[in-house]
Parts: C-alpha cells; sequence; structure tokens
C-alpha cells in the first residue's frame, strides 16, 4: 500500500471519529491515566488496544520480538519505570500469543539474522523446561508450550525488576499478569500467573507451571 494511502486513511478515520465524537481528540491530548502496561511481541497481528476493546489512553503499551524482558534492556526497563513511577498503572500485562514466530525460531533453531542474539533469552526458556517440552510430540504443540512458559518466565523477569520490586516495597498498588492471546479465535487465556507482591511470585510460579503441565496431560 502506497504511503499516500495510509495518509487518506488516517485523514478518513480522524473524520470519523470527530464526527463521532467531536471531543476525542480534545480529551485525549489532555490526560494519559493508563491503568495497564501491556507488554507483548511486536507481531503485527497482536495489537493492544483492539485486543482489549480499550481506548487509545487507556493502555500504556511495550511491544518486542517474542514479549521479553531482560534486565539489561533499558528501552524496556525505561517503559516499566515511566509506567509504574509516572503513570501509577495498577496492572502490568505480560502477553505472549500462539504462534510466535520468534518462539518457533528459537524452538526449532532456526537462523534469522541479528535476532537470533535476542532469542537467545526464549532459548534459555526452552532449555530450562526442556523436560516439560519433550512430552510433547507434536512441534505445533511444543510451539504453544514454549509460548505460555516464555509469558510466565518473563512475568518473573518483570517481577524482579527493580522497579517492581520498589513499587511493592512502597506498598504501591501493583499487580503483574501473565497472558497468551490466540490468532486463532482472538480470545486471550490466563496462565494462573496473577503476582501482587514478592512473597507471591514463587506461590504463582508453581501455579502457572501446574496449569501449563495439566493443559499437558489433557492435551495427551
Amino acid at each position: 500500500m502506497p504511503l499516500k494511502e495510509l495518509l487518506d486513511k488516517n485523514r478518513e478515520w480522524a473524520a470519523k471519529v470527530r464526527a463521532e465524537d467531536p471531543q476525542f481528540f480534545k480529551r485525549l491530548s489532555q490526560l494519559q491515566a493508563p491503568k495497564y502496561l501491556w507488554i507483548g511481541c511486536s507481531d503485527s497481528r497482536v495489537p493492544a488496544n483492539q485486543i482489549t476493546g480499550l481506548e487509545p489512553g487507556e493502555v500504556f503499551v511495550h511491544r518486542n520480538v517474542a514479549n521479553v524482558v531482560v534486565h539489561t534492556d533499558l528501552n524496556c526497563l525505561s517503559t516499566i519505570q515511566y509506567a509504574v513511577d509516572v503513570l501509577k498503572v495498577e496492572h502490568i500485562l505480560v502477553v505472549g500469543h500462539y504462534g510466535c514466530g520468534g518462539v518457533h525460531a528459537a524452538l526449532t533453531g532456526t537462523r534469522v539474522g541479528l535476532v537470533d542474539n535476542w532469542l537467545r533469552h526464549v532459548n534459555d526458556v526452552a532449555q530450562k523446561h526442556s523436560p516439560m517440552l519433550a512430552e510433547v510430540e507434536l512441534e505445533a504443540l511444543r510451539h504453544a508450550r514454549l509460548c505460555e512458559l516464555n509469558v510466565v518466565e518473563q512475568v518473573v523477569n518483570v517481577c524482579q525488576t527493580t522497579i517492581v520490586q520498589d513499587a511493592w516495597a512502597r506498598g504501591q498498588q501493583l499487580s503483574v499478569h501473565a497472558w497468551v492471546y490466540s490468532l486463532l479465535d482472538g480470545r486471550v487465556r490466563e496462565l494462573g500467573m496473577g503476582v501482587d507482591s514478592p512473597e507471591e511470585l514463587p506461590i504463582a510460579y508453581n501455579l502457572a507451571m501446574t496449569h501449563i503441565r495439566g493443559k499437558l496431560k489433557d492435551e495427551a
């Protein structure tokens, strides 16, 4: 699609929004007060606002390949810090998706270029949970399980950041959740992991592992 068509579509969209709600852009320009930080995959098929049915301004978003949270990634950490310390979000949603190309590349060892170095973090998740993944014969199901396991491990990483730890220490209301989105039906699945404090992290982690193992038994 030529860029001119994108600009034309933007003008049409802006005019339609103004016609339906003349004060929409004025309200949007005056305040950003989201309750949610969405940490998701860069995949173009996974737009945070549309999936959750939220309006612009209601969800703060960080996206990267395979929804990875790394303690040396200042881009991701800066987003989390701004969301928690400045915007005072109440929920951090780490959202993976079934069919993730980055997770599949890590699972199968497919080389895709520079991003292979980034996906090394997903490889580490696969190695950590290799016994569980080995229980699954079909590659498609192994792929789905690794998508889920990757989300759970990234939630752990979020909870262990100094930003979230400090927020909990000062009594700020903040919870971190593990979700996975299905491209097949547009539904979000919870992975049984919601964390409200440092003490809850190991309990929530074990519950998530139990949840995923239960799914494995159901599919066997």
